[in-house]
């Protein structure tokens, strides 16, 4: 396996780099042509700059092969996003006098699981197949709800964003539209004060292999399991797997 600190170091480099620039979260594909002839994890591993630790995981999860085999849609949390949340369990593991990961196959398959799996669903969507959403007008517009492949529901949708006009008016949903994937989520006694969802914007949309479609989501917006905390508690609760010869730096 790789080396998971040398990759961090790496991509932490790179995420404070790529997060100066306007153009950060988007991802560039190299063509206009949508179309991928290779199946969704072939796609993955054409791009090992994106994608390089979340293949390791995949496979840790044995998700693998569902990417490999099935017609899913798959919204993939890049590498970053991945590793902003093991580096908060490295924080937990190491305030609470335990030693840091090193490499993630220290964290249990069912953990990496449990979280992977949020951003699998089965059967083929692009962007135009989902509803609008506004989080301001929820009742109007409130995206709709997604089952993943084990049996989750997601709430996905599309935002409408505003425009002005030469003369400075605000035209409403008249801007460009990008897509959502939402985590449910509230907390008891403040429903009417927060979102019921945490939100996960996507980057790059509608790339379609040969077996699915694949949305990329904004690394700089977004960490594994939409609250990194609970991935954390999560791993430390099922325990950390000792080291192995295999997976000595």
């Amino acid at each position: 396996m790789k080396n998971l600190l040398k990759n961090s170091v790496f991509l932490l480099v790179m995420l404070l780099i790529f997060t100066a620039c306007k153009k950060e979260d988007y991802m560039d594909t190299g063509v206009h042509n949508p179309n991928y002839n290779g199946t969704v994890w072939q796609f993955l591993e054409s791009r090992p700059d994106l994608f390089d630790t979340l293949t390791v995981a995949l496979k840790i999860a044995k998700l693998d092969d569902v990417l490999k085999n099935e017609e899913v849609t798959f919204f993939a949390p890049p590498d970053p996003s991945i590793l902003k949340s093991v580096w908060l369990l490295n924080e937990a593991l190491f305030r609470s006098g335990q030693d840091s990961i090193t490499s993630l196959d220290q964290i249990k398959p069912e953990i990496w699981r449990k979280y992977l799996s949020q951003y699998i669903m089965k059967g083929k969507y692009v962007a135009k197949d989902f509803t609008q959403l506004d989080t301001l007008k929820l009742d109007s517009y409130p995206g709709g709800v997604f089952k993943t492949i084990d049996g989750k529901d997601m709430n996905i949708g599309v935002f409408y964003n505003d425009v002005k006009s030469s003369d400075k008016q605000v035209i409403k949903y008249a801007g460009y539209r990008q897509l959502y994937l939402n985590y449910p989520y509230a907390i008891p006694g403040l429903e009417e004060f927060l979102l019921p969802f945490v939100t996960a914007p996507v980057a790059t949309s509608d790339i379609q292999p040969t077996n699915g479609v694949l949305h990329v989501l904004q690394f700089s917006k977004h960490a594994l399991g939409f609250r990194s905390y609970l991935f954390a508690e999560d791993a430390m609760v099922q325990g950390i797997l000792p080291k192995t010869d295999l997976t000595e730096l």
